[in-house]
């Protein structure tokens, strides 16, 4: 079960967590790709507290590999869309923009810092409940919001597009990017695609999403544009 977090962001239409694959799309909708890697986020995270030593570092470097290029494919594919369709799609993705950036600092300070074993426990209780709102946020607001704008076609289309983003990252493990500026992120990603592999340990997600146009709804997803195009947004 997927433990969500009181008290955050208003509900947009039926969560994910009350509604089944059939009701999501089906196996290739990005609702069921998301709910598929939050549940098994949930049971990593259930797996941290539940151990010690070695064994709990090997649960939180799984925790990482899921969570980094799950996070990137939703900033670079997502939210462009959710901001477009949504008339508060700003506003939602900002605030988890703002607890994907607290995960960051967070892994930052467990992978760099010499911690007696209480100030472990407590980054280690603060990243387990920012994950837990994250993913309250994505499957009550975002999503569910997302669901009412988008026919099952486009949120399967949505969800390849999302697949081959988040695949990438997973193997090109990113290294971090500081950036003041919000980029293309089909440009970004090819950028990345052309970084060597690193180790896991120390790996930091670069986040870097797209602002939408003003007053511009798509009739279709966004997906990275084809090599050489300059533009943001290109439609599937």
């Amino acid at each position: 079960m997927i433990h969500h977090v009181d008290g955050r962001t208003r509900p947009l239409g039926i969560s994910l967590a009350d509604q089944d694959e059939a009701q999501l799309g089906g196996p290739a909708s990005v609702l069921v790709r998301q709910k598929r890697e939050h549940i098994r986020l949930d049971r990593l995270l259930d797996e941290l507290r539940a151990t010690r030593g070695a064994e709990q570092d090997r649960v939180l470097i799984s925790i990482y590999r899921l969570v980094f290029p799950h996070e990137f494919a939703e900033e670079s594919v997502l939210w462009p869309v959710i901001r477009r369709v949504l008339p508060d799609g700003e506003a939602l993705t900002r605030q988890v923009e703002k607890e994907h950036q607290e995960v960051n600092e967070l892994v930052t300070r467990l992978d760099g810092e010499h911690l007696d074993p209480s100030e472990r426990r407590q980054l280690l209780d603060r990243l387990v409940t920012v994950l837990r709102e994250d993913v309250r946020d994505e499957e009550d607001a975002l999503l569910p919001g997302l669901q009412t704008q988008l026919s099952v076609s486009q949120l399967r289309r949505l969800g390849v597009a999302w697949e081959l983003v988040r695949r990438t990252a997973d193997a090109t493990a990113p290294r971090r990017v500081q950036t003041t500026s919000r980029q293309c992120p089909g440009r970004f990603a090819d950028d990345r695609a052309r970084q060597p592999a690193r180790p896991v340990r120390g790996h930091r997600p670069p986040f870097t999403p797209v602002r939408a146009s003003a007053g511009k709804r798509p009739a279709t997803p966004w997906r990275t544009p084809p090599k050489g195009s300059s533009g943001c947004g290109a439609r599937v």
